[in-house]
């Protein structure tokens, strides 16, 4: 399994960025995706998470009203649009999946993203 993550980059305050990630591979279901974020000497946060079954949505208190996750099911494509960005948002983020492969359904394994760096300054 792959995980294919795009976005991520410089940004002035108040703007935007938008992150996309979609796994591949041999994938019986996909069971939760999300972001998380880390900056040197913290541990990784959740930011954002979706259930692809009904959609439930749960973000970091942080992010509310800034930040929308969102999936295309057809494709098994996950968003992470920013807005409103604020230099305390700069951080390296991770796209995170939770799925079942095959090989062995009813068992989830998780996987993540190579990163993408999103700096916001002026």
């Amino acid at each position: 399994v792959q995980l294919e993550e795009s976005g991520g980059g410089l940004v002035r305050p108040g703007g935007s960025l938008r992150l996309s990630c979609a796994p591949s591979g041999n994938i019986f279901s996909i069971n939760r995706m999300g972001w998380y974020r880390q900056v040197p000497g913290k541990q990784r946060e959740l930011v954002a998470r979706i259930i692809m079954t009904g959609g439930l949505t749960t973000y970091a208190d942080s992010v509310k009203g800034r930040f929308t996750i969102s999936r295309e099911k057809s494709t098994n494509m996950v968003y992470l649009q920013m807005d409103s960005l604020k230099p305390q948002d700069t951080a390296v983020y991770y796209c995170h999946v939770g799925l079942e492969l095959w090989e062995r359904p009813g068992e989830e394994v998780e996987y993540w993203g190579q990163g993408a760096q999103v700096t916001v300054s002026s």
